[in-house]
């Protein structure tokens, strides 16, 4: 087993540690331990919400969770002779749960707490919690459906450049001005009353803290990326902006599906990733690098047939064209799946969830044909205990009455 470079104590907040995890991405939050390249090792990890949701009936800690503290990031970790320019090369060698937190947990945020893809839809806070049975997962809030996991990390990538860092702010600030009133808001800005500056010196974090960046979306470096694929076996190339690196990561998912469409989509966990590194010297020159690049896994669930659902950029309330627009397109087709699965006796919220939850493949199937982007979802009909597919005698409802959890 890889040696163990970071743990996690789930008897206490992050912030009691005594090696803290970071909430924020900033360039001089300190390398917590160094790696040679060829090494390997193993990170622990919270869940993204850092202990604030639990395994219940109940969705108020959904409704009330603070945002302000995610993500609970394990690291940074240095590479030796890693130098700007170069590129990281990551091995996700293993990835699984933790003993002392073997479960998961999918949220429906509420509409002025984040809300979700389709929050103009579903603008209550709910909750599903999920078990783990060796590779597969079910859930009490969900009945009907089974599957194997696809356990990957979230959220991984390595710290920016103070460079890097101001041009980012500059543009997502020019884009939250123009809406700062907005729910839910644009974007997450800095903001530093709860940051988590990992080792910094509490001087030093606190003026840091001010333009360090929130870590809710992604970014040149890697970051909230939520790409299902980047599983076991998976090889990813970071651009490298500080020496050393600064690898971290952390909002692990036991399952995904394309988009995580309800904010906190996927069945989100505390637990382990293996990790290999090694470095490509000036790899971001040689290769013309901008994002990170990555190998999927060549583990993960394997269906044969999947039900696909097709979206058109047409604004489901008002028939409004768009032109082109993916993100009108994806929405239809993610709508369109969840009024068919509510026909088999699911709720609307217990569809949304499976949606963000189950392995589902999203894609851009036309991005050409004027003025109609294509969106098409795919949903695997092997989950499901019983049959989805169309027939002449229309669907049965097939599922109990249970439901999401819903707050009190």
């Amino acid at each position: 087993m890889a040696k163990t470079a970071f743990s996690v104590d789930f008897s206490k907040w992050p912030e009691e540690d005594e090696i803290k995890t970071h909430n924020r991405w900033h360039p001089d939050i300190p390398i917590v331990e160094w790696f040679k390249p060829g090494d390997e090792f193993r990170v622990e990890c919270y869940d993204w919400t850092g202990g604030q949701i639990h395994n219940d009936d109940s969705a108020n800690d959904v409704r009330d969770v603070d945002l302000t503290k995610v993500h609970y990031l394990s690291g940074p970790f240095g590479v030796e002779g890693a130098e700007p320019g170069d590129l990281m090369v990551v091995d996700l060698l293993d990835v699984g749960a933790l003993p002392a937190s073997a479960w998961g947990f999918t949220g429906i945020f509420a509409r002025d707490n984040g809300g979700g893809f389709l929050t103009e839809h579903f603008p209550s806070a709910c909750k599903a919690c999920w078990d783990f049975h060796g590779i597969y997962t079910t859930s009490r809030h969900v009945p009907g459906v089974r599957w194997a996991g696809i356990i990957h990390p979230g959220l991984i990538g390595c710290l920016p450049s103070q460079d890097l860092l101001e041009r980012a702010n500059k543009r997502e600030m020019a884009l939250f001005e123009t809406d700062p009133e907005r729910v839910p808001p644009l974007l997450a800005p800095p903001f530093a009353d709860t940051a988590l500056m990992g080792q910094m010196p509490a001087d030093k974090a606190k003026r840091a803290a001010e333009e360090a960046w929130r870590t809710v979306p992604p970014r040149e470096h890697g970051g909230n990326c939520d790409i299902k694929n980047l599983s076991r076996g998976s090889r990813i190339y970071f651009p490298v902006y500080v020496e050393g690196g600064g690898l971290s990561m952390g909002d692990i998912h036991w399952s995904q599906g394309d988009g995580e469409i309800t904010f906190c989509g996927a069945t989100e966990m505390a637990g382990f990733l293996d990790i290999g590194v090694d470095l490509i010297k000036d790899g971001v020159r040689k290769y013309g690098i901008t994002n990170p690049i990555f190998k999927p896994s060549p583990i993960e669930p394997h269906f044969s047939e999947y039900l696909v659902f097709e979206g058109i950029s047409v604004d489901e309330h008002t028939g409004e064209q768009y032109y082109l627009d993916a993100h009108v397109a994806y929405r239809r087709a993610c709508l369109n799946a969840v009024e068919y699965l509510k026909k088999f006796g699911y709720t609307g919220e217990q569809a949304y969830v499976i949606l963000g939850t189950a392995p589902v493949e999203g894609r851009i199937s036309g991005i050409v044909d004027i003025p109609n982007a294509c969106c098409t979802v795919a949903i695997p009909t092997e989950i499901f205990d019983f049959d989805i597919r169309p027939n002449a005698s229309g669907p049965t409802a097939s599922v109990s009455p249970s439901d999401v959890a819903h707050t009190s």
